[in-house]
């Protein structure tokens, strides 16, 4: 069991949080919730020892292992994807390296009734102990495993890792996490830049094969399937219900409204109480009774209700000019980087006003295809986009292409032209930039700020074809809601590339699937395409058996 024990955080002389104590239990599956700034991700640190509290601790047995994946890490570029995941061993390889040397140095030396030599036997023996009683595994073996079920191909192994993407490198890390087999694993934002097949591949693992977990998540449908206790930071306290996410929300409503009602008639009841000492201060025979209820009124302890995160985006797209019937349509496009085949046979109609999905596993060519729509790279086949189509494009690293030294206001102005120059300050109140935040260099914003930055200046022109390249990476669950509700209102064309399959549920009517080189057009909605493909995997099974 890890104990966290009264820790309490502050940051010039703001209590952050405080007192916050709980235990977390083997098996115990935690999501850490609460509003943007409320310090999930400074408790998480706390709790992984990256970070010190103000006061309080955290107490583990000598011998339990807590792993933690930060939201944004940096992994080391001097090794091959698999050197550098089987690192996750290394504690394992050194005490066999350090057994070996010994070993060596008991059969060389001659100084048998030395000190020195009853040390090294006294140290062999510690070590081979430790050593020993760890359950012989193939290595390889499961390192191959883990980065299989991570979405990588035998062909990445021998990779370096500088070849790949962030979100690639976090699977690195995420990796060497599971190998481990901590007791203790902390993910914050672990689904951001994973694929649908690999996020319910690490559901499984978790719920499966791992001990303890606490996660933070804007992926609702993940924290859901893995999760069976809720902590809530709200307020510098905590609130711990024994439920998954959805329950829990059910529950904190029911509690804001107790809170509400016991606020309502505690303040019904002071109210009465302080007429009643205006109206007789001065009575004679009343003198007892005012005393008594001034002492009450100055012991009570006032009921407080928990904050609600009233801030909301206020997002709509603007009217859609009239496109023609098929905005995209596409005739045996194919797409080669030298040798090297993305796609190829693609063919595929949009309709004006579908909203359709494009899933799969990273690398298999959902973004490639985007950029042949866009015109941004060359390709084979036949690619026409539709007469009056007007394409607004948000490319998955669209946030980080924004130029850090400009001010929020600065880059909406530097874009803006004709009469919307008048309403930049309306606009960004509107995305929850307003007072000082809209004078905050972009460099400063966090991940959830710079993407609502770049989604303002999406809208900034009416388009009639809108394209969206992994939207919710770093939004919360309210604005992915928001956004969500927008792009339902929408009445043009969208295609959108997601892996949240809550946020594409009720939103995305058809999707296309990229996969071994091709691409599968399939007439459902997301859940009909998520059951269909475990039937189809169910099918395979047998035909196998």
């Amino acid at each position: 069991m890890i104990s966290v024990d009264n820790v309490t955080v502050e940051f010039g002389g703001r209590a952050l949080f405080g007192d916050v104590t709980f235990n977390v239990n083997e098996k115990d599956k935690i999501a850490l919730m609460g509003k943007n700034g409320a310090g999930k991700s400074t408790l998480l640190k706390i709790i992984a020892g990256v970070d010190k509290p103000t006061r309080g601790k955290i107490s583990k047995p000598a011998d339990a292992v807590i792993a933690y994946l930060p939201q944004h890490l940096l992994t080391e570029d001097n090794s091959t994807v698999f050197e550098e995941t089987s690192k996750a061993f290394s504690n394992v390889l050194s005490m066999k390296a350090e057994i070996d040397e010994l070993n060596h140095q008991l059969e060389t030396r001659t100084d048998y009734e030395s000190d020195e030599y009853m040390a090294i036997i006294e140290r062999v023996s510690e070590v081979s102990e430790k050593y020993y009683s760890i359950e012989e595994i193939n290595y390889d073996a499961e390192v191959e495993k883990i980065l299989l079920g991570l979405g990588f191909l035998r062909s990445d192994f021998q990779r370096q890792t500088s070849e790949f993407s962030g979100g690639w490198r976090m699977r690195i890390e995420l990796a060497k996490i599971l190998l481990q087999n901590p007791d203790l694993i902390l993910l914050d934002e672990p689904t951001n830049h994973m694929d649908i097949e690999s996020i319910q591949w690490l559901e499984d693992f978790l719920l499966n094969s791992a001990k303890a977990v606490i996660v933070i998540s804007h992926d609702r449908a993940f924290v859901d399937n893995i999760t069976n206790r809720t902590i809530e930071l709200t307020m510098g306290k905590i609130y711990d219900y024994k439920v998954n996410y959805t329950q829990y929300q059910q529950l904190r409503k029911e509690r804001l409204e107790q809170q509400q009602k016991a606020f309502n008639e505690q303040q019904k009841m002071i109210a009465e109480t302080t007429e009643f000492i205006e109206r007789f201060k001065g009575t004679y025979s009343k003198t007892l009774q005012v005393q008594s209820r001034v002492k009450m009124l100055e012991k009570l302890d006032i009921v407080q209700v928990d904050e609600v995160d009233t801030s909301a985006l206020n997002l709509k797209f603007p009217p859609a000019p009239r496109s023609g019937n098929y905005p995209v349509i596409a005739e045996g496009v194919a797409k080669s980087y030298d040798d090297y085949l993305v796609f190829k046979d693609v063919s595929m109609t949009i309709e004006r006003g579908e909203k359709v999905a494009f899933v799969g596993k990273n690398g298999e060519g959902k973004s490639t295809f985007v950029k042949a729509i866009m015109n941004e790279i060359e390709h084979e086949g036949d690619l026409k986009i539709g007469h009056n189509s007007m394409i607004g494009y948000f490319a998955q690293n669209q946030a980080a292409l924004l130029d850090g030294e400009l001010s929020v206001f600065q880059t909406i102005d530097n874009i803006a032209v004709g009469e919307i120059r008048t309403k930049i300050k309306d606009i960004l109140g509107a995305f929850m930039f307003s007072g000082d935040a809209i004078e905050k260099k972009v460099k400063v914003l966090s991940g959830g700020e710079r993407t609502r930055l770049a989604m303002i200046k999406l809208l900034l022109e009416p388009v009639n074809l809108l394209i969206l390249d992994e939207p919710t990476n770093h939004l919360d669950l309210k604005t992915k809601d928001i956004l969500k509700e927008a792009l339902k209102a929408f009445e043009g064309t969208i295609i959108l590339i997601s892996h949240d399959r809550d946020f594409l549920d009720g939103l995305a009517t058809k999707v296309f699937e990229f996969g071994n080189k091709r691409v599968k057009e399939h007439l459902e909605d997301i859940n009909g395409f998520l059951r269909n493909k475990k039937m189809e995997n169910l099918r395979d099974i047998e035909r196998k058996a």
